[in-house]
């Protein structure tokens, strides 16, 4: 009930005046069965605008971190995520996001749909990070189909509460789902995983016109962009 309630009562009206989306490719969303979209990630802007072009209950892949915390703003933020029926993940490493990605794999199993940016974070600085391979340690196994969810625009948004805000115009599009059978006979081979990742963000480069470097957002990257942006938990 409270996931509708906040999509399209809350964010909704609220999301089409301030960024205006228009979406792209919503025919490659099918309305029943299981999928993956796994998109760019810029702002925190991003999820909600992905969300709002799917006529599904969409569940995102959240840090783990956006579930502590004992400040007030802290505590309502996790309320919000676990009413929404968002899951908790530590993208530090394969085996810390096990817990995470085994709730996203019954959601999948169950028919659901389920949507993770592949980079683990937002961008520091614009460009396209390396992909962690949890998309395909979730898709190849299943046999799901994974979907480029990429968002442009939202980096010229500035929210209210921030210096000079202002409004944008955001576009999203829902690429047709990437061909995984290249990798289709190793399902579970780690080495498939991080090809087909690497596949997956270069089409996510291609359709977001970002420049795309190949390692992982630094912590000090990251710091630096929370306390620029005013972000930092």
């Amino acid at each position: 009930m409270w996931y509708w309630f906040f999509k399209f009562v809350v964010v909704a009206p609220i999301a089409r005046w301030y960024v205006r989306p228009r979406w792209s490719g919503r025919e490659n969303l099918a309305r029943t069965g299981p999928f993956l979209l796994a998109g760019n990630h810029v702002t925190m802007i991003d999820p909600v605008v992905i969300s709002l072009g799917v006529p599904r209950r969409v569940i995102f892949i959240a840090k783990q971190k956006y579930y502590s915390g004992r400040s007030l703003r802290r505590r309502a933020l996790a309320w919000f995520l676990r009413a929404i029926g968002q899951v908790p993940i530590d993208p530090a490493s394969a085996a810390a996001a096990s817990p995470g990605l085994d709730t996203a794999g019954r959601i999948l199993r169950e028919g659901g749909v389920v949507a993770l940016f592949p980079e683990g974070t937002r961008s520091p600085d614009g460009r396209l990070y390396r992909g962690r391979t949890g998309v395909m340690r979730l898709a190849l196994p299943l046999d799901i189909p994974v979907i480029p969810a990429v968002v442009q625009g939202t980096r010229e948004v500035r929210l209210p509460g921030r210096p000079n805000p202002r409004r944008g115009r955001v576009s999203i599009t829902y690429d047709a789902p990437l061909d995984l059978s290249p990798w289709a006979d190793r399902p579970d081979d780690p080495v498939a995983w991080r090809e087909a990742t690497d596949a997956l963000m270069a089409r996510i480069a291609e359709l977001s016109g970002q420049e795309y470097t190949d390692r992982y957002a630094t912590e000090d990257e990251r710091q630096d962009r929370d306390q620029r942006t005013g972000t930092e938990p």
